[in-house]
């Protein structure tokens, strides 16, 4: 084998990841092509912490929508935990249109991504009523929650009593994709549940885990928590 055979170690990492390694320079500089590369990647993910999911998905998902106490972007980003507590308005909401103690409560959230809904929701939504449906699985009423964290699956949790919770919520967005959903998951999520309780499925976008294929997994991951009455580290698959 020539040595003109042998590939650059740096060029097999870069085949195996899209983040910025070995990316050229002038001097101290970054080339002008990969500096503007990062400033509109940049661009993307500060747009989506700041945009807003249309009203026209959400009415195309047949989700009616409440807030949490975020008030706005900025305080939402300052205060998380605002994000984690239903306004008066949002439980009330809750309480008079929802079915109190399903068997599975599915709520949709912008959380820190609203690309993230909007590029995967119409794939996945679907797709995991279709997975709940073929496991026999009944579930509530899926709503949408403004200004979301994984924290209020508690608070909603506290209102609705569902056995199963499932959480579609958008993920920070960084340099290489701001359109990734994760989907969290608990048994019984009250007020003090603890973290090691939740599951998640992350990276859900068509260039990470498939939305339909992630879709189908929460489906088998939400039958086996009905089954063993338990969630998070102690859940058995």
């Amino acid at each position: 084998m020539n040595k003109t055979d042998v590939m650059d170690p740096l060029d097999i990492l870069k085949q195996y990841t899209p983040a910025r390694i070995g990316v050229g320079r002038t001097g101290t500089r970054p080339l002008t092509k990969d500096f503007l590369s990062f400033r509109i990647d940049h661009a993307a993910a500060v747009d989506t912490v700041y945009g807003e999911v249309s009203k026209d998905l959400l009415k195309r998902l047949n989700l009616f929508s409440i807030d949490t106490c975020f008030e706005t972007k900025e305080r939402y980003l300052t205060r998380p935990d605002q994000g984690r507590i239903l306004s008066d308005e949002g439980k009330a909401i809750i309480m008079e249109r929802c079915i109190q103690r399903p068997q599975v409560q599915i709520v949709v959230s912008d959380g820190l991504s609203a690309n993230a809904i909007e590029e995967n929701m119409m794939d996945v939504y679907p797709a995991l009523l279709d997975s709940m449906s073929a496991y026999g699985l009944k579930v509530g009423t899926p709503f949408f929650v403004r200004g979301g964290r994984v924290g209020c699956m508690d608070a909603i949790g506290e209102v609705l009593k569902p056995e199963a919770f499932v959480l579609l919520i958008g993920e920070r967005p960084g340099l290489v994709c701001a359109h990734s959903l994760s989907a969290y998951m608990c048994y019984k999520p009250r007020k003090g549940t603890k973290e090691s309780n939740r599951m998640v499925i992350s990276n859900i976008h068509r260039r990470g885990t498939p939305p339909i294929e992630a879709a189908a997994h929460i489906g088998t991951v939400i039958s086996q928590m009905l089954k063993q009455k338990t969630s998070g580290v102690n859940l058995v698959l």
